[in-house]
């Protein structure tokens, strides 16, 4: 049993910054990827960032590139997405998302998700 915990979420203007952070506790050596998705209102649940948990190799999709950065500290068992330049377009509920094997595509355990609005 895997349980991901999501933390950060807020409101914040547009060009702020906020770090999400993914708390990971049960058993967390089962999982090898992991990161996050967002969902906007009347959209589709979409990748935004991954970490490998060995080699901490990392992927973006292309409309955060160079605005967020996703990082681990495996001590606390915790992932963190450093989101920068937001922009109104990044509004959306974020889910942080887990996985055995070394992508996040089509994960095995979610979070229950935070809020992140910007402001325009």
């Amino acid at each position: 049993q895997v349980h991901l915990v999501e933390s950060g979420g807020g409101l914040v203007q547009a060009g702020g910054s906020l770090r999400l952070s993914c708390a990971t506790s049960g058993t967390i050596f089962s999982i090898n990827a992991m990161g996050w998705y967002r969902q906007a209102p009347g959209k589709e649940r979409e990748f935004v960032a991954s970490i490998n948990r060995i080699g901490g190799r990392t992927a973006y999709t292309d409309s955060v590139r160079g605005r967020f950065t996703i990082s681990r500290d495996g001590a606390k068992n915790t992932v963190y997405l450093q989101m920068n330049s937001l922009k109104p377009e990044d509004t959306a509920v974020y889910f942080c998302a887990g996985d055995p094997s070394s992508t996040i595509v089509g994960p095995k355990y979610w979070g229950q998700g935070t809020q992140v609005t910007v402001s325009s």
